[in-house]
């Protein structure tokens, strides 16, 4: 699946922010900011270094498969690192001049808001 997903907030601090758990719903806009980099570390996008958080529709497969996946278990407010395998980001293609073939990324999320 996913792979690995470890929150970045600890457990007890993420209650007291978002005092509930409220998780994505198929149709709702995400609302996130995120690092992608690849397995030795290095940042290949950042919506933080633009200062502008990133939108996508859940279930409407806007991004990749991982994220559908490993967002769908965050609630508002959770920061979290995902490690998501080739299968489930760009596979043998990798996404050419930045994401090479069979990488494993790593992103940093942080589901800010959904709409």
């Amino acid at each position: 699946v996913v792979g690995h997903m470890e929150s970045i907030v600890p457990a007890a601090l993420l209650q007291a922010l978002t005092g509930g758990r409220t998780f994505p719903k198929r149709g709702q806009t995400c609302v996130v900011h995120y690092t992608g980099m690849l397995e030795d570390g290095k940042k290949f996008d950042s919506s933080r270094d633009r200062n502008k958080p990133f939108k996508f529709v859940m279930g409407k497969q806007e991004v990749i498969r991982g994220w559908e996946e490993g967002v769908a278990q965050m609630s508002v407010g959770q920061r979290a690192k995902m490690t998501i395998s080739p299968d489930y980001a760009y596979g043998s293609t990798g996404h050419p001049g930045i994401i090479p073939p069979n990488a494993t990324l790593i992103f940093d999320v942080e589901l800010m808001k959904l709409e």
